[in-house]
């Protein structure tokens, strides 16, 4: 019987997977917390949630975020979500009519994409560089295409992992005060950096009323909490709180947030996520080794924060046409036209470090390595 996303087939080392490992898992954590909770008002979090999420929980949130942002973050501008992907279908539910044109920076998250296409919204792909989305020049690309929603990740990008400096960061928000449309910015990876902080998030530039910063525990605490929050201006605070979906239901996840919020108030999400930190910077240690032994001519940068390697095939390979030989060989990745909106990247590869121990990406890195291997040679 499945209760995972993911099944695992026995002896196959899927590179592609992202997400943590069963074994990082926090479940001493979430039992402490648990523990915490139910033995204070743990009735009110059985029952209807308050539609913009908890106010405890809130202000609990709204303490960490400024420390770890390192800027004042208000809890009466925090919305509280069922992570990240549903707070993305929310904004496109209430701000984001049918057939609107959506900026998205190529390549980009592919589920992301998906959630997009259910909404039958017209994507439109902007070109990146090393480092992230290109803003020089853009100007003339918005005054021709009038979009309602730029999508980014602009801290350790999902796939390529490269993170917006400040001064682009600020351009685009001007850009859209002067042209009148949205940035959402799915900022789950901003507190997994390893040897680089990034810049100030998005929730910085929040006054105007055009911007969303998103933000999960799925990547620094259990993606099961399925527990996130939006960061936004009153106004747009106040559409999603108002939305049928929350009338209905009530706020989202509230026995999750009651949880977190005594993992907060405990201080445990600090301590954890430096484990966390730790560990995937020995894991990229030990990749980083084994791509160089296996993989010597593919192209990459390695990873300051998030979860993923970002490759380029040698010799042009289309990565998915390498799916077959490396399936024989039992290793899988994520091919890169997945993250295109346009059908391109065909010889990149997405790998992540999330996991498998180090032990075990190395024998991936080297199954792959032998699949392209065989593949060349068969050319």
């Amino acid at each position: 019987m499945q209760t995972v996303q993911v099944e695992f087939r026995a002896d196959f080392i899927d590179l592609g997977v992202g997400q943590p490992a069963f074994s990082l898992l926090p479940t001493h954590v979430i039992k402490q917390a648990a523990d915490h909770r139910l033995s204070h008002d743990a009735a009110a979090y059985l029952q209807y949630g308050a539609e913009q999420g908890d106010g405890y929980f809130r202000e609990v949130l709204a303490q960490f975020l400024s420390d770890g942002y390192g800027f004042s973050v208000r809890p009466d501008r925090l919305f509280v979500s069922s992570g990240a992907s549903q707070a993305l279908d929310l904004i496109c539910t209430l701000f984001v009519p049918p057939g609107a044109v959506v900026c998205v920076e190529e390549p980009s998250y592919f589920l992301a994409l998906n959630i997009l296409a259910d909404h039958q919204l017209r994507v439109v792909s902007l070109p990146t560089d090393g480092h992230g989305l290109i803003v020089d020049g853009l100007e003339e690309r918005l005054a021709q295409l009038h979009p309602t929603m730029l999508y980014l990740i602009p801290a350790f990008q999902n796939p390529t992992g490269v993170t917006l400096p400040r001064e682009r960061r600020e351009r685009l928000v001007e850009l859209s005060h002067q042209y009148d449309f949205l940035i959402v910015a799915d900022e789950v990876y901003h507190f997994l950096h390893y040897d680089v902080t990034p810049p100030p998030s998005f929730g910085a530039y929040i006054d105007g009323g055009h911007v969303l910063a998103l933000g999960s525990f799925s990547k620094i605490l259990a993606p099961g909490l399925r527990l996130g929050w939006v960061q936004a201006e009153a106004k747009l605070v106040q559409r999603m709180v108002l939305s049928g979906l929350l009338d209905s239901g009530g706020g989202l996840n509230p026995f999750t947030s009651g949880l977190v919020r005594s993992v907060l108030e405990l201080d445990l999400q600090w301590p954890y996520l430096a484990e966390l930190r730790a560990t995937y910077q020995q894991r990229i240690a030990a990749m980083t080794d084994a791509l160089q032994r296996y993989l010597p001519d593919a192209v990459y940068a390695v990873p300051q924060g998030g979860y993923f390697f970002w490759l380029r095939l040698p010799d042009g390979l289309d990565a998915e046409a390498l799916l077959p030989r490396a399936d024989e060989l039992k290793v899988g990745y994520r091919p890169g036209i997945r993250f295109s909106s346009q059908g391109g990247l065909r010889d990149y590869v997405r790998l992540s470090f999330a996991f498998y121990d180090m032990a075990t990406l190395v024998e991936g890195v080297r199954r792959l390595g032998q699949a392209i291997d065989q593949q060349r040679a068969q050319a």
